[in-house]
């Protein structure tokens, strides 16, 4: 009995440890280390190893019933990720065949914008070329139009060549060219145009370049130019143009003067032509009987027109031959800076030098008699 007291104390602490933990159903209250017998020390440790087992089986259990089900959340997330790589999959052929088609899409886009590229550079190119031939033709046609407006309102020039004209000829030249005669306006028109592309031989006189003439011309002939402010222009203005063109009637003559500037001036005879409306008053447009430019009463046979003004103004021969004087010279320093005169610069220059010798002696009075 002595050993079982000792055993029974050694193993007091755990009894009363799962009593605290699972009271029996029978007794609540905890009984003493010290109160207990040896016939309840065995019912309470075989009550104790019931609980134990109990334990133990219902834990066998959840543990069974806890990875049934971990087995079958494993498997329904298998069959998700199955079906995601599937979708996965699919999506990523999808995008393969996008990105393909979009390739084919852009380089057939490229390769198109490069076709019309090329197109339009080739019409460009084309359509470049057609502006310069028809720029070209434009350019030749207004030089043309200039050239022949010119010789028209030069029709009749102080100094006409000769032999267009027979009727200004000794008698025995005329007589030679007897048969060869031509339509007036046309052979004026000629005679203007070779008096202006192919000037009159000078006759054998003695002459002597000036040196600075010369050079002033040259220098001009490099880039001709109707600019007033080069040196050759700029002497023949003062030396010629001006004194030339220098009337009683100063703001008549200044009119004139731009008038032939700017090759808009028109001289035509009296004769046969109906007497205009005036729109200023007659007595600054002159009268046949009055030159409006020297205020002087002279025989007038031609009239002047200042650009579209609808004015004209009479004036004498005198005047007429002074005019005529300086247009014949605007229209070759024209034809040259137009590139009409095909001549060796030496021949251009003495052509000047003639038509600045008829503005002198044109200022100075004289003027061929079928003026």
């Amino acid at each position: 009995s002595q050993v079982s007291l000792e055993e029974e104390s050694q193993q007091q602490p755990a009894v009363g440890h799962w009593k605290a933990l699972m009271p029996s159903q029978g007794n609540k209250e905890e009984l003493e280390p010290g109160c207990q017998d040896a016939g309840g020390g065995g019912e309470a440790q075989a009550t104790e190893q019931l609980n134990v087992s109990r334990l133990r089986s219902s834990s066998v259990e959840i543990r069974e019933k806890g990875s049934e089900f971990l087995r079958d959340e494993l498997h329904k997330a298998q069959k998700e990720l199955k079906l995601k790589d599937k979708e996965c999959e699919r999506l990523s052929k999808v995008r393969e065949q996008l990105e393909q088609e979009l390739e084919e899409l852009t380089a057939s886009l490229f390769e198109e914008a490069h076709k019309m590229v090329r197109e339009a550079n080739t019409k460009q190119a084309v359509a470049e070329k057609q502006l310069r031939e028809a720029r070209g033709k434009i350019d030749m046609l207004q030089a043309e139009v200039t050239a022949l407006k010119t010789l028209v309102i030069t029709s009749t020039p102080s100094s006409p060549n000769r032999e267009l004209h027979p009727q200004l000829q000794s008698p025995s030249r005329a007589g030679f060219r007897k048969g060869h005669g031509r339509n007036k306006s046309t052979s004026s028109a000629l005679g203007a145009a070779s008096l202006a592309l192919a000037p009159e031989p000078v006759p054998r006189e003695c002459r002597e370049v000036d040196s600075t003439l010369f050079a002033e011309f040259q220098a001009w002939k490099e880039s001709p130019t109707l600019d007033k402010s080069c040196s050759f222009l700029d002497r023949i203005y003062r030396e010629d143009v001006g004194p030339c063109l220098d009337f009683s009637k100063q703001e008549l003559s200044q009119l004139v003067r731009v008038a032939v500037e700017q090759n808009t001036l028109t001289i035509e005879p009296v004769a046969s032509q109906p007497l205009p409306v005036l729109q200023v008053p007659a007595e600054e447009c002159g009268g046949p009987k009055k030159c409006a430019l020297s205020g002087l009463a002279r025989t007038c046979k031609h009239r002047i027109m200042l650009g579209d003004s609808g004015n004209y103004y009479y004036i004498s021969p005198s005047c007429r031959a002074r005019i005529t004087a300086v247009c014949n010279f605007f229209t070759y320093i024209r034809y040259i800076q137009q590139g009409l005169v095909r001549q060796d610069v030496e021949l251009m220059f003495w052509e000047v030098m003639r038509l600045r010798r008829e503005m002198c002696l044109a200022k100075l009075g004289f003027y061929p008699s079928e003026m």
